[in-house]
């Protein structure tokens, strides 16, 4: 059966103790229990307003929302959740990490990588009514990325809301340093080869992403309009990965090529 969609369950101070738990689990290096299973009623409507709680607090700590990631963006990913719809996280200043600075396993709790394309956009959006067009329109160029996703619950135990609440597992991003333009990029049919210590681990073609990753920006933009949120310029938005997420460990070299945008490399510690 499908997670339900629509409404809120849970309460405002409900919703305030999830994200306390969320960001305890993170501080703490400690996982936690799925959320999912102490509101077992709790719906996706419920967890983006966790989201929503968490960012708020980071933000007022300091942090700037310099885009979002998309997840859950290939059918057999859909299939798995037993969901219809991609879902969506923020990106904040400090997730972004430089291709020559080594990344602390440490500092992560259960640390997978995924090969993925990221839109840089030179352009606002419209407020609503999103189209393929807008897309093309308003990004200024792409970049070949690595987005390291973490859980802050046990195992990766998880459900659609689970992961929703957890700002869609987010934890790191590594852009490639080198900027392509998408004129002439045919956007759905871009090798994508993963590697690990050298060794070949995943690949696959950017079509497994909603057929299109352009499809999935346009998702984005559309269900950000349904909040009020626009993506503007200067946003980086993950289209989502072409493949299986991958885990790493200290030590690990992870190289992502991509079909005409070249490489993105990061190394554990």
């Amino acid at each position: 059966m499908k997670t339900p969609t629509a409404g809120r369950v849970l309460g405002d101070e409900e919703v305030r103790e999830a994200a306390d738990r969320l960001l305890g689990a993170e501080r703490s290096g400690k996982p936690i229990g799925q959320l999912s299973q102490a509101h077992p009623g709790m719906s996706v409507a419920d967890a983006y307003a966790v989201q929503r709680e968490g960012i708020r607090r980071r933000l007022a700590a300091g942090a700037v929302v310099r885009g979002y990631k998309i997840g859950l963006t290939s059918a057999a990913m859909q299939r798995m959740m037993d969901v219809d719809e991609p879902d969506y996280g923020h990106l904040l200043d400090d997730m972004f990490v430089l291709e020559t600075v080594p990344l602390p396993a440490g500092a992560l709790l259960q640390p997978r990588v995924e090969p993925e394309l990221a839109f840089v956009l030179g352009r606002d959006l419209p407020e609503g009514g999103i189209t393929v067009a807008d897309v093309l329109r308003c990004t200024d160029f792409l970049l070949p990325c690595l987005e390291i996703i973490d859980s802050r619950y046990d195992g990766w135990r998880i459900t659609l809301p689970d992961t929703v609440a957890d700002n869609a597992s987010s934890a790191r991003v590594v852009l490639g340093g080198v900027p392509c333009s998408l004129r002439r990029l045919d956007l759905a049919a871009l090798g994508v080869v993963l590697r690990v210590n050298g060794r070949i681990v995943e690949s696959g073609a950017s079509g497994a992403v909603l057929g299109n990753p352009v499809n999935a920006v346009v998702w984005l933009a559309n269900a950000l309009a349904g909040h009020g949120v626009r993506l503007l310029a200067g946003d980086v938005v993950l289209s989502g990965s072409a493949t299986r997420a991958v885990d790493v460990r200290p030590g690990d070299h992870v190289e992502a090529v991509t079909e005409d945008l070249g490489a993105v490399r990061t190394r554990f510690i």
